[in-house]
């Protein structure tokens, strides 16, 4: 979530508006499909597609994170400034996370519980991240010197991403914090008020792991080195991203246990080294599509997208999960719920339009 517009890179937002796309197509079928159609292997693509959105939200916002501290490095803040800069930025995403929730809940005042107000959503975890980032770069700076800080940022952000990776499976299970009250619980693990972690929701473990690793893919295309290296770099992201998939699934067929229980599509992190390979060829592939493909040939949808998609995000699910849903939520087929998905990209596309027109005039009036 880069605050200026003037600072975007096309290929980053190409990226998030994918995962607005892949966003919507997951949440209107889950919503919309009937029981029958759910058994379908459609639905199963559709549902398996949707474990990647999420992950590019946070894969983003981590790389974003990179490019305005970088910013703040060239302006020659000291770590005190960039950290509470930074801080401030994901504490006011955390915020939107909190108003979301709280607007759902009004919206579904005869039928959502109150603890619905403390649910960890994506929000929620995307500004907590931002925050943990803050806090790890401000660490960094203060130990490493200057000439080295983008290094060691991006050393950190592995590092820290990868041990969050590996402890998820533990603080799932046999090293749950049982002690503490389950609205805090669940930003380590997602118990909500259950009694066990959901796998619906978005704590920081596993989720903040990909904004960590965002973080350290960002310094290391900021590097002078990767500047002066044009698109090779981005190539070396794809190919290190189809060697990580191979490593991962290497690593499960041999059943390398380390963990008292391990549940492989929702805490291991083979799948999570998966997922960030397919990450890294989603990056590549977007950056040489925006540079020599068709990204950015006329209007972009994805770009569009990608330049509002909290706006998106944040209006979308009321038409989809909420009361105002434009269908009838498990009645449907599969050609009616793909009708209905449809006519919620073209609305959010053309909101998407409004909200840019509405910002630029206003810029231009000042």
């Amino acid at each position: 979530m880069v605050p200026s517009a003037s600072s975007r890179l096309a290929y980053v937002d190409w990226m998030r508006g994918l995962a607005c796309v892949l966003m919507f197509q997951t949440h209107c079928y889950d919503s919309w499909l009937s029981p029958d159609a759910r058994k379908t292997t459609f639905f199963m693509w559709s549902q398996l597609g949707g474990t990647l959105p999420a992950p590019l939200f946070l894969f983003l916002a981590g790389t974003s994170f990179a490019l305005v501290t970088d910013r703040l490095l060239k302006k020659e803040l000291s770590a005190n400034q960039i950290a509470r800069t930074t801080i401030r930025r994901g504490a006011e995403i955390f915020g939107m996370g909190l108003l979301f929730r709280l607007q759902e809940f009004l919206l579904g005042w005869k039928s959502a519980p109150w603890t619905d107000l403390l649910r960890v959503d994506i929000l929620n975890t995307i500004g907590m991240s931002m925050m943990l980032m803050g806090v790890v770069c401000w660490a960094a700076a203060r130990i490493v010197q200057s000439s080295r800080v983008r290094l060691a940022m991006a050393a950190s952000g592995a590092s820290v991403g990868l041990a969050i990776a590996l402890l998820t499976p533990l603080l799932w299970t046999v090293w749950r914090p049982r002690g503490l009250p389950w609205p805090l619980e669940t930003y380590i693990n997602g118990v909500h008020n259950r009694g066990t972690p959901q796998p619906w929701l978005f704590p920081i473990f596993p989720w903040s792991a990909f904004a960590f690793m965002g973080l350290a893919v960002g310094f290391l295309l900021q590097s002078d080195w990767a500047r002066q290296r044009g698109a090779r770099p981005f190539v070396a992201a794809g190919l290190s991203g189809v060697c990580l998939i191979y490593l991962a699934r290497w690593l499960d067929a041999r059943s390398m246990q380390l963990y008292p229980v391990y549940d492989f599509w929702h805490t291991s992190p083979n799948f999570f080294l998966i997922r960030v390979g397919l990450l890294l060829i989603i990056l590549g592939s977007a950056y040489l599509w925006c540079r020599w493909g068709a990204g950015q040939w006329g209007f972009s949808p994805l770009i569009q997208l990608g330049h509002t998609s909290l706006l998106v995000y944040w209006v979308h699910i009321e038409f989809v999960y909420g009361g105002f849903s434009i269908l009838t939520k498990k009645a449907q087929s599969i050609p009616s719920a793909t009708f209905g998905l449809l006519t919620i990209f073209l609305a959010m596309l053309l909101l998407s339009v409004l909200r840019t027109r509405f910002k630029s005039r206003r810029t231009s009036r000042r």
